[in-house]
């Protein structure tokens, strides 16, 4: 590794970590959401069965198509995991 690195952040947080696992009526669901101030009160939201993350706030939830795009979800997937975002963001 070099040491010519130009670092945009190098930062340590403590965050807090919820797993949730949950059958919805297309799929199961496996979540690590992480709490952290590092992104501006949104969350940072992983799908541990295909390893895809998103940064996730309240309007991110109102874009249409973003939960497809970025858990690579159907439709149908994409409303389940909607209405569950909805409860804890």
């Amino acid at each position: 590794m070099s040491d010519d690195l130009f670092y945009l952040y190098d930062e340590t947080e403590e965050t807090s970590t919820r797993f949730v696992s949950f059958m919805g009526e297309t799929t199961r669901f496996d979540l690590a959401i992480t709490t952290t101030n590092h992104f501006y009160g949104k969350k940072l939201v992983m799908n541990i069965q295909n390893g895809r993350a998103a940064i996730i706030g309240p309007d991110d939830l109102k874009e249409e198509g973003y939960l497809e795009f970025a858990f690579n979800l159907s439709a149908e997937e994409a409303e389940e995991l909607h209405n569950f975002l909805l409860l804890i963001i």
